[in-house]
């Protein structure tokens, strides 16, 4: 699976070259500061700076304080791009039911495409069930940054019972099979991986399994290949299994 910290490298689309702030965030000293104090950075997610409450959202992307939680809420509807994506992602650190909804409602509106990457990653935290439509959707339509991390997240939200993992598995084979970026498409098979590890040996897994061979013999890509085939280990599939066998056997992959 691609490492979400490696996005910036990975994204291609026109609308969103600009490396993200967050994930370009200097580097620790080697003297670590002191730890950050959530009585003094409580207050300022409510100052009338944007700085200020930038600062006090990263703050909570370390804590987790659920007082912190509705101020964050209030956050990603701010002005400041940076200020929406510093409360998603601190959301994200601080999962809370009341906060499913502000966050869907605000990936179905945001128009920046960082803070829309900040916002799945919040959900796939939330392991909300209620999170899965607008993430499968996020997978189809957006920037490829935004679905690298929906694939992704899927496999936190997808593992709440069968009845949630079903109808994801569609749309994530798509995905697999005709995303453009091979990040997205590696995701997608580390994905099904993890979800059918869950199911039984039924119609879907079989479909998801027989998706995951045709990427491990088809896909042009290195690392989508051996994300296809880590899966199908991890599963045990016989037929999966076979196909490594032979595919190794006469050197072909």
């Amino acid at each position: 699976m691609y490492d979400e910290d490696d996005l910036t490298l990975l994204e291609t689309d026109t609308d969103f070259l600009e490396e993200d702030p967050l994930d370009q965030m200097e580097a620790v000293e080697e003297e670590a500061p002191p730890p950050l104090d959530p009585e003094e950075m409580l207050p300022l997610l409510e100052a009338s700076d944007a700085p200020q409450r930038m600062l006090a959202a990263r703050a909570f992307c370390e804590l987790q304080d659920d007082r912190a939680v509705p101020a964050l809420i209030n956050l990603l509807s701010d002005v400041c791009p940076l200020v929406r994506v510093s409360a998603a992602y601190a959301l994200g650190r601080n999962p809370n039911p009341d906060a499913v909804e502000p966050l869907l409602n605000q990936l179905a509106t945001d128009w920046n495409g960082y803070v829309r990457k900040g916002l799945v990653w919040a959900l796939g935290n939330s392991r909300d069930r209620r999170s899965i439509p607008p993430l499968l959707h996020a997978l189809a339509t957006d920037i490829s940054a935004v679905r690298l991390w929906a694939a992704s997240a899927l496999t936190h939200v997808g593992r709440l019972n069968y009845e949630d993992i079903i109808p994801a598995i569609p749309p994530i084979i798509e995905g697999l099979r005709k995303d453009s970026v091979a990040a997205v498409r590696s995701n997608c098979a580390w994905t099904l991986g993890q979800l059918c590890a869950e199911l039984p040996s039924n119609v879907v897994y079989a479909t998801a399994v027989d998706a995951l061979i045709e990427t491990y013999v088809e896909d042009e890509d290195f690392g989508v290949k051996e994300d296809a085939k880590a899966s199908l280990l991890k599963l045990g599939d016989p037929r999966g299994l076979q196909m490594i066998e032979e595919l190794e056997e006469e050197g072909i992959i």
